[in-house]
């Protein structure tokens, strides 16, 4: 048994392959998806902002996005994805063809046992579309950290992302060797009810680490270039220079997260992602909160070392009118030479990020998909 499982070829009919790559659809130059963290504005709720998901994926699966991807974030009041495979079985029941994903589940914050069953489930509710992308920070803060893993584990569970990875493997394939402790603990649902797929292992991260093991396990691999984009070009050359064929791949295939937000005009776009960076700005300070709305940001009196952290954020946020955002992920995959895009709009307003997937989708001519028939839940 291999650390990633035995899934046959990706050049294979059916294999996890088919499962892992997209397809290009109108003048996209790779395959689009997004990455949802199910931000919430002030003046907003999470079940607004979770309505705003739905609505998000039902227009991304009817105009040819690849995936729906949702983070895995904790104690931040802008965001209310703090538990990815909840929310994934809501969108489970609102589609039935878009693949759906964690963007990822933050291995070290979980046992791995109760991860394989939670993506088994998904699995069973959503055949075949179900994607299990894993990263090993924590995805918050080092005290909300230490309150999801419990006190002084904080560095020993990144330290042990490998055996997790290992772990979850061998409990999503039901292949424990005879002597193991655990050879006779099974995931449910999973394989030992009889034949049953699973979800594709995905390694992210936004450094060097993650690109290297996805490299050695032949996984694909996501990079977090939306809030790490000096890593970019490194990290995807570290993962495709030491990249060994697997039962999975046989070649590298690399997705990078990015922020990119298309309006109507200049001026509505900058107003919305201008929120976004206002947010981080205050969550990188410690202050982190909901939103703020448009109003808010442009009023904020931002000082001489907050405006150059603003700037800085915003130079690698893809905005602007549909054209212009369509120019800059053209410019995006031509300077990194990524597989496919995933697309995340940190914004105030829910409406503007749903159209924004929607212009988007038009200035690559993306076509009108056909309604898809109510899944089967």
């Amino acid at each position: 048994m291999s650390d990633t499982g035995d899934a046959g070829r990706a050049t294979d009919q059916g294999g996890l392959g088919d499962r892992i790559r997209g397809e290009v659809r109108g003048l996209a130059p790779v395959p689009l998806s997004v990455l949802d963290l199910v931000t919430v504005g002030a003046g907003s709720t999470a079940r607004e902002s979770l309505r705003t998901s739905v609505d998000i994926a039902r227009l991304a699966e009817s105009r040819g996005y690849h995936r729906h991807w949702v983070a895995e974030h904790h104690s931040m009041p802008g965001v209310a994805s703090s538990s990815p495979a909840v929310i994934l079985a809501h969108l489970a029941a609102h589609t039935s063809r878009i693949r759906l994903g964690s963007g990822g589940v933050m291995l070290p914050n979980h046992a791995p046992l109760a991860v394989a069953e939670q993506f088994g489930t998904l699995e069973a509710l959503a055949p075949g579309r179900i994607d299990l992308g894993l990263g090993r920070a924590p995805g918050t803060d080092d005290r909300t950290a230490a309150a999801l893993r419990g006190p002084g584990r904080l560095d020993e569970a990144a330290e042990e992302f490998p055996r997790q990875l290992v772990e979850l493997t061998r409990f999503l394939d039901d292949d424990f060797p005879d002597g193991h402790p655990y050879a006779r603990v099974h995931a449910v649902p999973g394989p030992v009810q009889g034949p049953a797929g699973r979800p594709p292992l995905w390694l992210l991260g936004s450094s060097g680490f993650s690109a290297r093991l996805a490299a050695e396990l032949g996984l694909p691999f996501a990079y977090a270039h939306h809030f790490s984009a000096a890593g970019t070009l490194p990290a995807l050359e570290l993962y495709r220079q030491a990249f060994r064929p697997s039962a999975v791949l046989d070649a590298p295939y690399a997705v990078i997260g990015v922020s990119a937000l298309a309006a109507e005009t200049d001026a509505q776009a900058r107003a919305q992602v201008l929120t976004g960076a206002l947010s981080m700005l205050r969550l990188r300070s410690g202050r982190p909160g909901l939103i703020p709305t448009p109003e808010e940001a442009a009023a904020y009196d931002f000082s001489p070392l907050e405006r150059e952290f603003v700037d800085g954020w915003l130079a690698n946020v893809v905005h602007g009118t549909p054209d212009e955002v369509r120019a800059g992920l053209d410019a995006l995959v031509k300077r990194t030479g990524a597989d496919e895009l995933m697309l995340t709009s940190n914004a105030h307003s829910g409406a503007a990020r749903v159209r924004s997937y929607g212009l988007v989708a038009d200035a690559y001519g993306m076509p009108v998909q056909a309604p898809p028939a109510a899944p089967a839940v």
